[in-house]
């Protein structure tokens, strides 16, 4: 298919349906004119909540497998449980802090957490429905999860044998009384809230918190007999308290779960020390504000009075009571059970056609000029880990300079990095130690890095450092080579079978130059007089660049040529940029966005963005690539990066975004966003309220094609190979 080709063709799908709830947006102004009306952009918040409401939904859908419709609510809970930590946390923050001003959509903080909980409400109200249905229906295939009260007195002997061996030792009551001040209660912990009299006619009560001690090899739900009946733990612990206090009266117990703000970062320009920084940042979370209190049902008002008192919560907006089972994100335990007919068939990614071969990777690079890499379709440990393998051992590589954002627990890339410099290769490596969540791993992984002689620097001060990038400087024939990876996703072999992403292996010399300067900037920070030639960075160019391209798009359209824009990322939330395609639509451009979560575009707004379509795809991988794609009158531009289009991305982290030249590698890139923008069954359109439709019709969701089309590549480059061998074969022989 060629770019000038590059349309959608018709479907005889239909936009059926809709979502439950509808995200509180108000209406799109009256005036077409007035793109800068606070009306036009969607909150980012509701937004984000609304992917949440397309996550959940893959649990609800029957044609999905029933333990993976188990794991989709846990994704789902999971997700909302990080959504507080980080949103609602950070608009605690302002609040506290008396800020008042709107944000762009017009919403104060405090709104936009009324509204936030409303959604979240309804939220947790369909996961409580859902999972009872899917009790119903693991039941239904020999998989109980059973309450305390429907264990017979043999499972309950075995569930009590357990606890009593397996968790009793780790479990610490805490008394709250006048001399025993109210405890400590971590972030996402499930607590036992236990009211007891030494004798039942006593009037005096005493009350006493107890952790549920899940983690660490300790599972939220109880396995009992030989049989697959599960007890959630909490029940287990609650009908055997007299283990915990023997010779008293248990009068009530209550279940509470707690979540903290996760926005503890610091000044790190005013640090001397960005290392005891993280240090400092990582504790604080740990003591955190408490941003939100769920609660089991039934608590009585005087607990749940008290607690949200000693918790510092507003007992009427941030306590949410819960019918059913706290913690969700649990589930992810039973969907580990043994059951393969109960899950989607394992993928097994093929390898990139490239590089099935016996010869130097680098002698395939440089032949090719760029490589494209599709995952989890084609396969992340022998294309990205084989390059870096590869460098690591090849004589001639002199270099090897990386980032690392998040990785996995173990490793290889980080491996081949430490071999690389047992090797004596020059190996410098720039670690992200703020990337959310993953700092004290991050921590560990550049101790580790240091202590084989790697030099290790932490980025630019002020900057995340958030591009996926690997340069290798190698002695070729004819002089020093420049080789290089640059991905939309981490160097992370776990998600790297999980999130769907693209990866470009290039040898180009100006990309190459102007890596050289992105490292010289990252380990040093200095920013004068570089200058580079086909890479987009940013902050530095990036946003610029983006705004003049669409504008371009716009000019073109005007002049009654052609203008088509076709965007896939993860969010859309720049106010600049979301302006700029707003402008474009009505000067006449066509506009095509895949967006996964947030996106404060509407769609198909009557005289303001009749040409703009905003799909979400939600499937069985996370869609975490960002493609961008200018028509510009036939001489088209295509590039990939590590940016979505947010201000964060755009003004406060070190991005990477790079044209992709090569014309077959073009049409690959075309074919995943014509894929995507044509799929009937796992893709979402927005509407112009600002909810989205699943659309219906279709049978094979994008990524089930995409599975389909990497085999294909990788059965023909298979049989290339053989008859290559046959042929060589042969010829030896009538030598």
């Amino acid at each position: 298919m060629s770019e000038s080709s590059f349309e959608l063709t018709s479907s005889p799908g239909a936009v059926t349906a809709p979502e439950r709830q509808s995200i509180p947006s108000p209406a799109p102004p009256a005036d077409p004119s007035d793109l800068n009306a606070p009306e036009l952009l969607l909150n980012r918040e509701l937004t984000w909540l609304s992917f949440n409401r397309r996550v959940l939904h893959e649990a609800e859908d029957g044609r999905n497998p029933l333990l993976e419709r188990v794991k989709f609510l846990a994704i789902a809970n999971a997700t909302l449980d990080e959504f507080v930590m980080k949103r609602i946390g950070g608009l605690k923050q302002q609040v506290a802090a008396g800020v008042s001003n709107l944000s762009v959509d017009g919403r104060s903080p405090a709104q936009q957490i009324s509204e936030c909980y409303a959604v979240m409400r309804g939220l947790k109200e369909r996961s409580k429905q859902l999972l009872e249905s899917l009790r119903r229906e693991l039941a239904e295939v020999g998989i109980r999860v059973s309450s305390w009260d429907d264990l017979t007195t043999a499972e309950r002997t075995a569930a009590r044998d357990f606890y009593l061996h397996n968790v009793f030792p780790l479990v610490t009551p805490q008394a709250m009384d006048p001399a025993h001040p109210f405890p400590f209660v971590s972030n996402l912990s499930l607590n036992l809230f236990v009211t007891l009299r030494r004798d039942p006619s006593d009037f005096e009560t005493l009350q006493a918190r107890v952790k549920v001690p899940v983690g660490k090899g300790v599972s939220r739900f109880v396995r009992v007999g030989d049989e697959a009946t599960f007890v959630p733990l909490e029940e287990v612990m609650a009908a055997n308290l007299d283990l915990l206090f023997p010779d008293m009266h248990v009068d009530r117990v209550e279940l509470f779960r707690v979540t903290r703000n996760s926005n503890t970062e610091r000044d790190e320009e005013q640090a001397d020390d960005l290392v005891s920084l993280i240090e400092t940042e990582l504790r604080d979370r740990k003591f955190a504000a408490i941003v939100r209190m769920s609660v089991a049902e039934g608590m009585t008002p005087l607990t749940r009075g008290y607690l949200a008192a000693e918790l510092g919560l507003d007992e009427h907006e941030d306590v949410f009571e819960i019918e059913g089972t706290l913690g969700l994100a649990d589930l992810f335990e039973l969907y580990k059970l043994d059951r393969p007919e109960l899950k989607f068939e394992p993928h097994h990614p093929v390898d990139l056609p490239d590089f099935q071969t016996d010869r130097n990777l680098f002698h395939v690079i440089r032949d090719r000029g760029s490589l494209l890499v599709h995952h989890p379709y084609q396969s992340f440990a022998t294309s990205v880990e084989t390059f870096l393998e590869e460098a690591a051992n090849d004589p001639k590589v002199r270099a090897i300079k990386a980032t690392i954002y998040r990785t996995a627990d173990r490793s290889r890339i980080v491996n081949h990095l430490e071999q690389a410099a047992r090797n004596g290769k020059q190996v410098a490596v720039v670690v992200e130690l703020k990337a959310r969540f993953d700092e004290r791993a991050n921590l560990r992984w550049a101790n580790r890095l240091e202590s084989v002689g790697i030099h290790v620097t932490y980025g630019v001060v002020g900057l995340k450092t958030h591009c996926k990038v690997i340069l290798v400087v190698r002695q070729d024939y004819d002089g020093l080579r420049r080789y290089a990876h640059l991905g939309t996703g981490n160097y992370h072999s776990g998600t790297a079978r999980l999130y769907s992403d693209v990866g470009l292996f290039t040898c180009d010399p100006q990309i190459g130059h102007d890596l050289t300067e992105l490292f010289n900037y990252l380990t040093t920070g200095y920013k004068p007089g570089r200058d580079f030639h086909k890479l987009l960075p940013a902050p530095k160019l990036l946003k610029r660049a983006m705004l003049a391209k669409i504008e371009r798009e716009a000019e073109h359209a005007e002049a009654g040529r052609k203008a088509l824009i076709r965007m896939k990322m993860n969010a859309l939330e720049d106010v600049d940029v979301t302006r700029a395609l707003y402008r474009a639509a009505q000067r006449g451009v066509e506009i095509d966005l895949v967006v996964r979560d947030t996106c404060r575009l509407r769609a198909g707004v009557p005289g303001i963005t009749d040409r703009v379509r905003v799909i979400s795809v939600v499937g069985k991988f996370l869609e975490h690539a960002r493609i961008y794609y200018f028509h510009n009158a036939g001489d088209a531009e295509l590039y990939i990066g590590s940016a979505d289009l947010m201000q964060r991305n755009l003004e406060s982290r070190v991005e990477t975004v790079v044209p992709v030249e090569d014309p077959v590698l073009r049409e690959e890139l075309l074919y995943v966003l014509d894929t995507q923008l044509t799929d009937y069954r796992s893709a979402w359109e927005m509407r112009p309220d600002g909810t989205y439709e699943q659309r219906t019709g279709g049978d094979l969701s994008c990524q089930d094609t995409f599975v389909t089309h990497a085999e294909a590549q990788h059965r023909a480059a298979t049989k290339l190979q053989k008859r290559r061998t046959k042929s060589l074969g042969a010829r030896n022989y009538r030598r």
